[in-house]
């Protein structure tokens, strides 16, 4: 997948290959430039014949943004991305890597895609050809069938830093894409399968694979121990709801990190219940945890050197006699309280308990926090780049590149507490749980809500991350986050590849002074 200007595939001599394996994929998954040699036998068309025909598809391209051309009654295609992007956009182009590998590839058992592109737009690239291959699916052609359908992956490198690709770099390529392709099964998955139950398993399984015993809190336990956001929300749930914890530890960690994701499995919006259109697609409400899960699985595959804490917010929003009210009052696990007055403001009380006890219990030098939380973040900033609010203007800068970097745009909000926390202003309360007036900046007020439970005054770093809108293309997920936090912590990873894509890379630092690296310095180099 190339310009028209970059050298043919037919012109290939050495490639590097990622296998993707297709789970349960609808017929027909994508793809875009095709290695032409692969098929000049078949077509039995000479070297000079295939060279003409090479010529002639390009000489067709005319991006605007993107084109494609088939070859040979479509059993190849060959596509162009942008030959530029704005500076709100990646430079790999990887939505439009996405759009054309779903639309372009020729159907068949094994299917082979070579992409084009300089070394620094491997990652996103990979990572952008993952989402195009999702594993969730019900269709009932799919249990019929018997073949077990497969796509290489080959990437051929222009530019300056054009050798061979490591073997470290496909690992961590392969576990990149595992961990997207993770996120986005549990986002697709309905709740009738994926409730907290499974989700639970979901950690669990990722545990076993890292070697890490995950710790859970659940139901009575949970308001036992002061979570009053995750119980309230989740207690009139079948499925009860619970606080789970990985923790990777390793040697010589200089500082401490946690993620904390939302996770809910399903939003009816409680008793300020959402109407008929609204409803469909709250199975994704648990996107943050999702991308969290598939994040963690991934770094610490990599190798992470500092203690990275993965924890999950977990409840189903739903309806029955144990339902929390509009007027209710709950203490959550800082010691706040919070009057209730719009039980579909959830996600920020689950979140609220779970940045708590990052920063009391985990001591967390660095919280960050993703989830699907506001419809307004769409509207913010759009359906492709998430929102970031932080209490640290640096860290902004970094999730803005590190967006450009793996694909996962970001776009900032508005940080002012001193003007928009009033909008919680609660009689009885320490505060509401929404706000009085939704013309004011709603996703950067459903933040400060969150950032409130751990202080505005707090000496660490916190960052929050609304993916409302980019956690979903249509009807399928994306994976979003997982490279996202791959990238923004890659500083941190054994991985060159993660070092290589990180905004807070290490490009400028001497040997010494890597030696010398303390917890406050190498969150923001």
């Amino acid at each position: 997948m190339a310009p028209p200007q970059r050298n043919p595939p037919s012109q290939l001599r050495d490639t590097w290959q990622v296998i993707f394996p297709v789970e349960g994929g609808p017929v027909g998954l994508p793809g875009t430039a095709v290695k032409i040699e692969h098929l000049a036998g078949a077509c039995c068309c000479s070297g000079r014949s295939v060279g003409f025909i090479w010529q002639a598809a390009l000489s067709t391209l005319n991006p605007n943004p993107t084109d494609n051309c088939p070859l040979y009654l479509n059993y190849a295609t060959v596509a162009a991305l942008p030959s530029k992007v704005s500076r709100h956009n990646s430079p790999s182009a990887a939505h439009f890597i996405t759009r054309l590998v779903r639309n372009c590839l020729p159907g068949g058992i094994n299917r082979c895609i070579v992409m084009v592109c300089e070394r620094s737009e491997v990652f996103a690239s990979a990572c952008a050809l993952a989402r195009a291959f999702p594993l969730f699916t019900h269709r009932s052609s799919a249990s019929r069938r018997t073949e077990k359908k497969t796509v290489i992956v080959e990437f051929f490198l222009v530019g300056q830093n054009n050798g061979p690709i490591e073997v470290e770099t496909l690992k961590c390529l392969a576990s990149a894409t595992e961990g997207v392709r993770l996120a986005a099964r549990i986002v697709d998955t309905p709740c009738n399968e994926m409730n907290t139950n499974s989700f639970l398993e979901e950690i669990k399984k990722v545990g076993k694979d890292l070697g890490i015993v995950p710790t859970i809190f659940r139901d009575e336990e949970l308001n036992e121990k002061g979570f009053g956001g995750i119980y309230g929300v989740g207690k009139a749930a079948v499925h009860p709801p619970a606080l789970a914890v990985l923790s990777h530890t390793p040697d010589g960690a200089t500082q401490t990190i946690a993620w904390v994701g939302k996770g809910i499995v399903y939003d009816t919006g409680g008793l300020s219940i959402k109407g008929k259109t609204t409803m469909p697609g709250m199975k994704r409400d648990c996107g943050g945890a999702a991308a969290v899960l598939g994040a963690f699985k991934a770094t610490v595959k990599q190798g992470f050197k500092d203690n990275l804490h993965a924890v999950f917010c977990l409840a189903e929003n739903s309806v029955g006699p144990n339902s929390t009210r509009p007027d209710d009052i709950h203490v959550l696990y800082s010691g706040k309280t919070v009057e209730i007055n719009n039980t579909d403001a959830e996600g920020r009380l689950v979140l609220a308990d779970g940045v708590a006890y990052a920063c009391k219990d985990l001591g967390a030098d660095i919280i960050l926090d993703m989830a699907t939380l506001t419809g307004a973040q769409g509207i913010a900033t759009g359906k492709y780049h998430a929102a970031v609010l932080t209490n640290n203007e640096d860290w902004e800068k970094a999730c803005v590149i590190a967006g450009r970097n793996c694909g996962d745009l970001v776009h900032p909000l508005v940080y002012c507490p001193e003007l928009h926390f009033s909008e919680f202003t609660s009689a009885v309360a320490d505060m509401k749980n929404s706000v009085a007036d939704r013309d004011n900046t709603p996703s950067s007020c459903a933040g400060l809500f969150i950032a409130s439970h751990i202080g505005f005054d707090w000496s660490g770093v916190w960052v929050h991350i609304d993916i409302a809108a980019p956690v979903h293309a249509g009807e399928r997920a994306t994976g979003y986050g997982v490279a996202l936090l791959l990238s923004l912590f890659g500083r941190a990873s054994e991985d060159p590849l993660l070092n290589m894509v990180s905004p807070l890379g290490c490009n400028g630092d001497s040997p010494d002074e890597e030696m010398e690296r303390d917890s406050k310095r190498r969150r923001l180099v």
